[in-house]
């Protein structure tokens, strides 16, 4: 019998192949003609039509929409024009931050929405390092979280309850900053989503867990990336109780100021799939690549126990204060992906894919959210691929 653990990767993003197993046919672009390669696949489409609202063919466009601008703002970047950081609306416009009013206009003048914000990103982003200093010193519980919320122009605080010494200091500390905080209180506490759900994927000394992204170092090793809380113990990884990986690193550490990412070493032998189930809805999604979406932009989520979910980013280089289901000392993580993605306990380690580009892996969210069915939307948090990748060196596989 299977016991429960701590924390748990619960959600199949790359499913285990054999190095000789055939993936499936690659299903067409809805948008696109006949032969054609898709430029994405119908089940990314049709989930996000129904989660965020319209028909496919508009899923469709707000997706090609958001890319396009990304293309431009990349093409700003490269031709030395100041930025400080950028996000989507709701509407699906990217609107780039600029440094003065002579940036503003050359980005304005390459055909995106600019504005000369208050702060900006870089103001933003020195005062959340402040105050993530300030939670080394004593993990603020009863605060869920903090970030850089471009949007708003603020770093925004959210309090679960503000009871503890450590909270009320945390909140009088970011309190100095005046209107570029923003404190928001009546929050859940979070904790990492970790359950053993019948039919996972993955076992290590009697736990279960489930697979993540698969990549490669320099030399061509292959290596499982997931949440850190899932492998913090480093153990072997079984699927279909045959060994597939060992863990060999992770920056997770209950009680201590964390970052929530690792990697285990996958057996020669072996390999992970380049392709995200849907669970069942509508085939699988194939990873292209793994550019970063801007905030705002549509992602869904795979996840062993809420399955195929849909939302949309919310902010990057978020912190958040972990609640340890099993009584243990709160664990401040830093360096988050937030999104309305609905996700469960028992959904950690799930895939995040925005198009056919993979975003990253579920850490946690609100302790008993309910998603009360497959595209609800809700509150999650997750580890950014790009920045584990970065950190470990890897180069992420592709279908």
């Amino acid at each position: 019998m299977q016991v429960s653990r701590k924390y748990l990767v619960a959600a199949v993003t790359g499913v285990l192949l054999s190095a000789s197993a055939v993936t499936g046919a690659q299903a067409a672009d809805p948008a696109g003609a006949a032969g054609q390669a898709p430029r994405y696949q119908p089940e990314m489409v049709s989930a996000l039509a129904r989660t965020l609202g319209g028909s496919e063919q508009e899923a469709v466009e707000r997706l090609d929409h958001e890319a396009a601008q990304q293309r431009e703002l990349a093409d700003v970047n490269k031709r030395g024009i100041k930025t400080d950081g950028a996000f989507f609306t709701k509407s699906g416009t990217l609107t780039v931050n600029a440094p003065d009013a002579r940036s503003a206009a050359r980005v304005a003048d390459a055909g995106l929405v600019a504005r000369v914000p208050e702060y900006g990103k870089s103001a933003l982003d020195r005062i959340k390092a402040e105050l993530d200093a300030k939670a080394v010193e004593r993990a603020p519980a009863g605060v869920s979280s903090w970030s850089v919320d471009l949007a708003s122009d603020t770093v925004t605080v959210q309090v679960s309850s503000d009871s503890s010494a450590a909270a009320r200091s945390f909140i009088k500390a970011a309190s100095k900053h005046g209107d570029a905080v923003r404190v928001v209180r009546g929050q859940e506490r979070l904790e990492t989503q970790t359950v053993v759900p019948p039919g996972s994927r993955m076992t290590f000394n009697g736990y279960i867990c489930s697979v993540g992204f698969g990549a490669r170092d320099a030399a061509g090793k292959q290596y499982l990336v997931t949440a850190g809380h899932c492998i913090e113990d480093l153990p072997d990884l079984a699927y279909n109780n045959v060994k597939f990986a060992k863990g060999t690193n992770s920056r997770f550490a209950v009680g201590t100021r964390s970052v929530d990412m690792g990697i285990a070493a996958v057996d020669a032998e072996d390999s992970i799939g380049t392709q995200v189930t849907t669970y069942g809805q509508a085939g699988n999604v194939a990873v292209r690549g793994g550019t970063r979406a801007a905030t705002g932009a549509a992602m869904c989520k795979s996840g062993q126990t809420t399955g195929w979910t849909c939302g949309t980013v919310r902010s990057y280089n978020v912190t958040v204060t972990y609640t340890d289901a099993n009584g243990g000392p709160d664990t401040v993580v830093t360096g988050l992906g937030s999104s309305t993605v609905c996700t469960e306990g028992g959904d950690s380690g799930g895939a995040y894919i925005s198009g056919n580009q993979a975003q990253g892996m579920t850490s946690g969210g609100p302790i008993g959210q309910n998603c009360g069915g497959v595209n609800t939307t809700g509150s999650s948090y997750f580890q950014p691929l790009t920045d584990a990748l970065s950190h470990y060196k890897l180069t992420l596989n592709t279908n």
